[in-house]
């Protein structure tokens, strides 16, 4: 009996190893292909609208929209932040539609929307950096005819700022981008967390770095060298940005990928000086989601309306929470493949950007 259970425990040999990944790997993708197969088809309204829109420059969220406002109104303009009045005057568009108004938008640009109204053409944006700017948005929100935000707390916020109207509305994915496939043995690991290494996110992986230590874990992003624990966790650190195309990879190729939102707090990282506190998901809950993986998430309020703790997702609320359940699912494969399916297919049904622009082009 004792020799039988050294052979049991021998390290597996490289070929051995490969065939066992290569192996999961095809079952873990039939599974996904067999769940895209049960989405249900959506056809978008077709709406009689030219619209303009202007992008914020980050493809992950702009290349959904745009692909679903070429797929829902007569006519859809792709401008730029620096010239949007210019290209207002040029195509008389029915409605203008910014993203965020943030970061890559120049110092004119409240000048360059209230030019538009007077054109008398309607203006909106889309906040989808909220809670953590409102020193800004709550300036911006006032020279916008509708204010659309991804944060179910800021509607009463910019309500009471002056916004003419306010309507909650959540992000979602683009499928075309985030979508099951086949990885190679590069991007496959245990636990992944693509993002910035905010300070609530470090305090985590601070408390996990003993348990991570032994593991095959993938962190990448900017401001990782804030961890204490780089004696530990710095062999597993990418510094730096990771393109859309690359993190679906590595999405797709973990076992377990980590969502920790930002803190909301004012300081360092963010601009929230109203203190205004978030309730709504993330993007990236959406983007894991579609990749048909498993993926645990800290909790938001609102998280129950789009997904079902348990059941398509996983959430945890302190760092020993999240470590047992990362245990708990690296041992129960069929478990952590079920609730991933699962995921995948609440995703895909109900939270790509062509139901999400049907939407908001209801409200326009």
């Amino acid at each position: 009996m004792k020799n039988v259970a050294k052979r049991r425990h021998r390290p597996l040999t490289e070929a051995e190893a490969a065939y066992r990944g290569g192996y999961a790997e095809g079952r873990r993708f039939g599974g996904c292909q067999a769940i895209m197969e049960r989405v249900q088809p959506f056809e978008p309204t077709l709406r009689d609208m030219k619209v303009l829109y202007i992008p914020q420059g980050f493809d992950a969220i702009d290349q959904g929209v745009i692909l679903a406002l070429q797929q829902s109104v007569r006519e859809c303009v792709v401008g730029s932040p620096a010239a949007m009045l210019q290209e207002a005057s040029q195509h008389r568009p029915d409605v203008v539609l910014v993203m965020n108004g943030l970061h890559v938008f120049p110092e004119d640009h409240l000048e360059q929307v209230k030019g538009i109204r007077v054109l008398g053409i309607r203006t909106a944006v889309w906040f989808v950096d909220d809670p953590y700017f409102t020193e800004d948005t709550a300036t911006i929100c006032q020279h916008y005819d509708i204010v659309f935000t991804h944060e179910e707390a800021a509607v009463p916020f910019y309500t009471n700022q002056g916004a003419r109207r306010v309507i909650y509305m959540p992000l979602a994915v683009n499928p075309g981008m985030y979508h099951p496939r086949r990885t190679e043995p590069q991007y496959q690991y245990d636990i992944c967390f693509i993002g910035t290494g905010f300070w609530n996110r470090i305090d985590l992986f601070n408390q996990l770095a003993p348990y991570l230590a032994d593991k095959k874990v993938f962190i990448a992003g900017s401001q990782w060298n804030r961890l204490a624990r780089l004696d530990v966790l710095g062999q597993f650190i990418h510094e730096g940005w990771i393109d859309p195309e690359a993190t679906v990879d590595y999405y797709n190729g973990a076992k377990i990928v980590i969502n920790v939102h930002r803190t909301c707090e004012n300081g360092e990282d963010n601009r929230n000086t109203h203190h205004l506190q978030g309730r709504s998901i993330n993007p990236r809950t959406y983007e894991i989601g579609a990749c048909g993986t498993m993926q645990i998430t800290d909790t938001r309020g609102d998280l129950p309306r789009y997904y079902q703790p348990g059941y398509d997702i996983e959430t945890f609320s302190s760092a020993a929470e999240l470590q047992h359940k990362i245990h708990y699912y690296l041992h129960h494969e069929e478990e952590r493949q079920a609730l991933a399916w699962r995921g995948l297919l609440t995703t895909m049904n109900r939270h790509t950007f062509n139901r999400r622009i049907t939407e908001l082009l209801g409200h326009l």
